[in-house]
Order: structure tokens, then C-alpha cells, then sequence
């Protein structure tokens, strides 16, 4: 399986994202994120780890990125 297609980006506002550098930047992004995460649950399987373990555990990885720019309530 390959890396899935990117989407088009939007805003909060519902807003396209539509800066080519900007968009350039997200492919780029999350072209390296899906390659370091391939890597790491390659390295788990070949250490014995569990698939369905490692699987979940890069799921809440990702559920648990915080948004630093999230305004004050």
C-alpha cells in the first residue's frame, strides 16, 4: 500500500488553502510523516511487535498532536 492521496486543504473557515507554496509545504510534510511513520512500524514488525498493537499506537500518536495555535478560551 502506498501513501494515500492528499486531499484538498481547507481552513477552519472552510476556506480552500490554495498558496502553492503552502500546499507545496503540506505535500512535503506529509510525505516525510508517512515514510518516518512507515519506517518505525516496519522496525516494530522485524522486533516482534504485534501489527494491530503498533497500528493503534500510531493512531492515538496522531490523536494526541496538540494545536499550539488554538485560540485561548
Amino acid at each position: 500500500m502506498s501513501m494515500p492521496e492528499l486531499p484538498k486543504w481547507y481552513g477552519d473557515n472552510g476556506e480552500i488553502v490554495s498558496c502553492t507554496e503552502k500546499v507545496k509545504v503540506m505535500r512535503e510534510n506529509m510525505q516525510e510523516l508517512y515514510q518516518l511513520a512507515q519506517d518505525a512500524f516496519e522496525d516494530a514488525l522485524l522486533m516482534g511487535c504485534g501489527e494491530a498493537q503498533v497500528r493503534e499506537f500510531l493512531l492515538e500518536l496522531v490523536r494526541s498532536v496538540e494545536n499550539p495555535y488554538r485560540p485561548s478560551e
